[in-house]
């Protein structure tokens, strides 16, 4: 495998080996050698004069639009090796809704994001009140927003859904007259080669869009802090975020973070019978690997020890399987680290007086592969370490609330706030509660991801936001334009 793509060129690694596990069977799939610091160096540097001297920026947007359509179609003609590979490195079951939210929302996703886009006019005018609009001296004044391109985009995408979170950034970023260096997540770097196909079957211009495949942090880091990078756009732990923060603040790069979560669900009580079916999505979407899951569950605390034998019983027919098998429902997670990090938190949780009410450990009919049980755990309150830190697995917290202020107050105690969720018959109700989580995005009674919503984090969550108008205006440079005469 070539682990890089610069400047129009497939190239070979200088670097480390490159060794990529398939999570279902904890075999090599793939042995590579990545690239080096001065090849992702290469690759930012031919962004830089793909930008400043060649014709992507400058380009009329249909033009660009246009060949970003090409360059979306020939992402579409690898669906079926997409679906293979993702099922393979990322260990997402292929006869599942979460191979769809992989693949086809995407795909769906990226011309509708090229025609957002151009529905939005490249100048509007500032509101400045008409009597602002004449100068003492006579001069009629016109102010205008003006939006141009940022410049060089470093976008870094995420494991758990490797082809989407990569597609999110590098649309909405080439459309925008940017140029871009991906880097994929290094345990999931095989999907990554479909965009170099795809750039050059489209033939985008040299430069424009360059992929970089390493096996450590080295080249991550060059982009996150070299001078010729001008945004960087990540996705991944609140905890990388923070570094990836830092290390771009003295050049003063655009930032846009997509972070963790631990969201909220509120089921009122007219609707806590829901919240077996509930959680049970959560944990064979895609093994809990979502940052935007809600993971803690409030119900009354009347009605919680009836709801966690609903999910105990719903739990235990779920069947846990390779990513190959058609009746699997839930996957491994990706990594041996990954499996341990449940398996920790299922410990600290009972040692906080939390009980597992089901799942809690690896299933006892696979000998190899990284799975976990869809576990659920009965937490006496919203301090326990499993509702206050993310897991990113199949467990759930289950928390018992006095009333919906106590909900509320426990839903917004926590350090994220990506999403939110409220479950209620009465709509007036479910909205009101809604309306007081503090959090990115709330879904009352709903959820949709949607090219023309956008979607972003509070506090450790992240910063700014995809998709949607604003996903968009992000990659580009706002500028005052006044004319007088």
């Amino acid at each position: 495998m070539k682990a890089g793509f610069i400047d129009g060129v497939f190239t070979t690694g200088a670097g480390a080996e490159h060794i990529v596990q398939c999570p279902s069977t904890e075999a090599e799939i793939a042995s590579f050698s990545g690239l080096s610091a001065a090849q992702v160096e290469d690759a930012i540097l031919a962004a830089r004069r793909a930008f400043d001297t060649g014709p992507w920026s400058t380009m009329p947007a249909q033009a660009r639009a246009e060949m970003l359509g090409r360059f979306i179609a020939a992402l579409g003609k690898r669906r079926d090796w997409l679906v293979d590979t993702i099922m393979r490195e990322a260990g997402c079951p292929r006869a599942t809704p979460s191979m769809s939210s992989q693949i086809d929302v995407p795909l769906g996703q990226g011309p509708e994001i090229l025609s957002l886009f151009l529905s939005l006019p490249e100048t509007d005018e500032n509101p400045l009140p008409l009597a602002s609009r004449i100068t003492p001296y006579g001069t009629v004044i016109q102010s205008h927003r003006r939006y141009t391109p940022i410049g060089v985009v470093a976008a870094i995408a995420a494991y758990n859904f490797p082809f989407l979170t990569a597609l999110w950034k590098i649309i909405p970023a080439l459309v925008t007259g940017n140029t871009v260096v991906l880097r994929p997540s290094p345990l999931t770097p095989l999907s990554a080669t479909v965009f170099a196909e795809a750039a050059a079957e489209a033939a985008l211009p040299p430069g424009v869009l360059n992929i970089v495949v390493e096996p450590g942090v080295e080249g991550a880091q060059l982009m996150t802090t070299h001078a010729a990078v001008d945004m960087v756009a990540f996705t991944g732990s609140s905890n990388v975020g923070a570094l990836v923060m830092a290390q771009a603040a003295p050049t003063m790069k655009r930032l846009q973070l997509e972070l963790g979560g631990k969201s909220a669900q509120i089921f009122l009580p007219d609707s806590a019978s829901r919240a077996a079916h509930i959680a049970a999505s959560v944990c064979t979407a895609h093994a809990g690997q979502g940052c935007a899951l809600g993971t803690r569950l409030f119900v009354p605390e009347r009605a919680k020890p009836e709801v966690l034998a609903q999910i105990a019983e719903t739990f235990s027919k779920i069947r846990v399987g390779r990513a190959d098998d058609p009746q699997a429902q839930l996957g491994p997670v990706i990594s041996a680290a990954q499996r341990a990090r449940c398996e920790r938190f299922v410990e600290l949780a009972q040692l906080h007086g939390g009980r597992v009410a089901a799942g809690g450990k690896r299933p006892s009919h696979l000998d190899t592969g990284f799975f976990f049980e869809a576990t659920a755990l009965d937490v006496p309150d919203n301090a326990n370490p499993a509702a206050q830190e993310e897991i990113f697995g199949p467990v759930v917290t289950v928390i018992g609330y006095r009333d919906l202020d106590h909900a509320v107050a426990m839903a917004n105690d926590s350090r994220y706030g990506l999403s939110g969720y409220v479950h209620g018959q009465d709509k007036a109700l479910a909205l009101k509660v809604g309306l007081g989580i503090r959090s990115g995005t709330v879904n009352v009674n709903a959820g949709m991801m949607s090219s023309y919503i956008s979607s972003g984090g509070q506090r450790m969550s992240g910063i700014n936001r995809e998709r949607g108008v604003e996903g968009l205006r992000l990659y580009q440079n706002m500028s005052c334009l006044n004319l007088g005469g």
